[in-house]
């Protein structure tokens, strides 16, 4: 967690000189990147909120999309990540909204990515989305290179 918290004091120092906000849509890292953004004080001027979209209820009901906004795009890929930093950052009406989807593992999920792959976007000012293959079933590894590569994302778009 600490290498998670050098990070998020980095966004967290140009979020609050920007006045800035962000809201967070994750899903396999299970809440690690919004735990990271908040053990920062002073969060509260920038974290407006976040969900854990971890089912298609969770998305549904948190997010707002429903299953006709999902014709042609399947969870786990970069249009849906996309869509879910897009929607985040809509329904908090925030500068900036962050997410992450993928497998953690110990095995891949029913669409067919293997234990370790995760896509997550940036959208705001700035728009970006990776996808990221970590190559291991380890799954609490994984949920932890899947949190830095997002937080790292999103501080290379805050600094652009």
């Amino acid at each position: 967690m600490k290498e998670l918290v050098t990070i998020a004091e980095k966004i967290a120092a140009q979020l609050i000189a920007r006045k800035q906000t962000i809201a967070v849509a994750e899903s396999s890292t299970g809440g690690l990147v919004s735990a990271a953004l908040l053990s920062v004080p002073g969060a509260s001027a920038y974290f407006l909120g976040g969900a854990v979209v971890y089912t298609r209820d969770a998305r549904r009901l948190l997010m707002d999309i429903p299953d006709e906004a999902m014709k042609g795009i399947r969870s786990a890929s970069e249009p849906y990540a996309k869509l879910l930093a897009s929607q985040v950052r809509q329904r908090f009406a925030t500068d900036w909204g962050l997410s992450e989807t993928g497998a953690t593992g110990p095995t891949g999920n029913r669409y067919g990515d293997a234990a370790g792959h995760s896509c997550m976007a940036v959208a705001g000012p700035s728009q970006s989305v990776f996808t990221l293959e970590t190559g291991r079933a380890d799954r609490q590894a994984n949920m932890q290179a899947f949190a830095k590569t997002a937080l790292n994302l999103l501080l290379e778009n805050l600094s652009k």
